[in-house]
């Protein structure tokens, strides 16, 4: 089986190569260390930059060059860059989903080695979970730079103007209930906000752990895909009814962003979504609502806790020439050094989330982020990438199946699902289409035999 997924990751390369053309960075420049990074453009890979000059500082014998592009760009260049082992990126992000497959294809190099002998790295620290899910047949392929589970968002003033209370543990169908006494179209106020955009980044992410917490899955330990089980139709059924009932208007085409404009500007009631947005909800420069938002665990069904689990990582491919000098960065770049440098020159709320236990007990970021650091830590720490549901599973992941077939399937299914929210057709149709997808990928991709 691991033969196949590796000539089908060759194979993806390869059409990569042939899209991309001759696409590059450019050359290396001469004179000392030069170590090129490549990260997805967002903020906090910004920041980084903003702040390196602090690192050459301290390494003036190593030189930095940041190339910065779109999440599905740089999945796409770094892919070309390992595949024909042109060796121009030093350092790469990439997200949990990533870690174990491009490590079974050896593109990644081993780092707890280097760790371990890093004076003051203190491996023992990073977040326990978030470790788990860069950690490959025992050996840690990548360094947290942040990371984030999901737990739910709600309107505490709106709670106790209608007599609500949030359970310290929900479940959804309590959430159910509270969505149909608070929404209120005639305000313009939903009772809840979800993803129902296409993509296995956007819907799928929070209705895979609803699909868990329900007792569903995609495939059990012999790659027999279960999408037309009945607990994973039920999951999707109450999916799809509560975001038709009581969600936002537009939902088929609300992703995360949507979804947090909707609550910071008082649009909707609850919202379950990602640890990450609660900056931006307390943030009064942006939030209309900051100060009124309380964070309560990810709800359950038939599981203790739910929840998923994603990390942006530093990682360096198997094809740099600089992994002396790209470690000396990443080490610094995801160390409590640099966590603190971020609080002391960009502010305590620009620190980063959800990649040391450390971090949570800092008394600078507790204050800042008060109303939901606990909350955020718990959710993080709650995470079993091995054994996310009811079931065992023959990968590592929550809110995805770490294969490279999941790309395509992931895109396919939340399609369909997100056809079902718009009314276009029943949810059985759509998860019959699903099961015939996740069938197919499975037999492709040669899993099971």
């Amino acid at each position: 089986m691991r033969r196949r997924r590796l000539a089908l990751l060759a194979a993806v390369a390869a059409l990569v190569v042939a899209a991309s053309g001759c696409a590059g960075v450019g050359g290396r420049g001469g004179g000392g260390t030069q170590v090129v990074v490549a990260m997805v453009a967002n903020p906090q890979m910004q920041d980084l930059e903003r702040l390196s000059g602090e690192f050459t500082r301290r390494h003036p014998e190593i030189s930095l060059k940041f190339v910065t592009l779109p999440e599905n760009e740089l999945r796409d260049r770094v892919t070309q860059d390992i595949a024909t082992n042109a060796g121009q990126y030093d350092v790469v992000t990439v997200g949990t989903y990533e870690v174990p497959i491009w490590a079974a294809n050896t593109w990644l190099t081993r780092v707890d080695g280097l760790a371990a002998r890093t004076p003051g790295y203190d491996v023992a620290d990073l977040i326990p979970p978030v470790r788990d899910a860069l950690t490959y047949r025992g050996g840690m392929y990548a360094v947290p730079f942040y990371g984030e589970s999901s737990f739910l968002m709600y309107r505490k003033d709106l709670f106790a103007r209608a007599g609500l209370t949030m359970p310290a543990r929900p479940t959804w169908q309590q959430v159910a209930s509270f969505a149909a006494r608070l929404d209120d179209p005639a305000k313009k106020l939903s009772g809840i906000c979800l993803r129902g955009l296409p993509g296995w980044g956007e819907v799928l992410a929070p209705l895979d752990t609803v699909i868990l917490t329900f007792g569903g899955r995609w495939y059990d330990e012999h790659w027999k895909a279960h999408l037309t089980d009945p607990a994973t139709v039920r999951a999707v059924k109450f999916y799809v009814d509560l975001v038709r009932k009581h969600g936002e208007p537009g939902a088929p085409s609300a992703g995360f962003s949507e979804c947090l404009t909707s609550l910071s500007q008082g649009n909707s009631a609850m919202w379950y979504d990602a640890t990450s947005a609660a900056g931006s909800l307390e943030d009064p420069n942006v939030s209309k609502v900051a100060g009124k938002i309380g964070y309560a665990p990810a709800p359950v069904v038939d599981t203790p806790r739910s929840g998923w689990l994603w990390a942006w990582s530093l990682a360096s491919p198997t094809t740099s020439r600089e992994k002396a000098a790209a470690w000396t960065f990443m080490s610094w770049a995801s160390s409590k050094e640099y966590v603190r440098l971020v609080g002391e020159k960009l502010g305590w709320a620009r620190v980063l989330p959800g990649s040391r236990l450390s971090t949570y007990a800092l008394p600078q970021y507790r204050k800042a982020a008060g109303a939901f650091a606990d909350q955020t830590l718990r959710s993080i720490q709650g995470v079993d990438v091995h054994r996310p549901g009811r079931y065992p599973q023959p990968w590592i992941g929550v809110q995805y199946v770490s294969i490279p077939e999941f790309q395509d399937l992931g895109t396919k299914v939340s399609q369909e699902i997100s056809a079902a929210i718009a009314g276009q057709q029943s949810v059985d149709d759509a998860m019959r289409k699903a099961q015939r997808y996740a069938e197919d990928a499975a037999a492709n991709g040669g899993y099971g035999s």
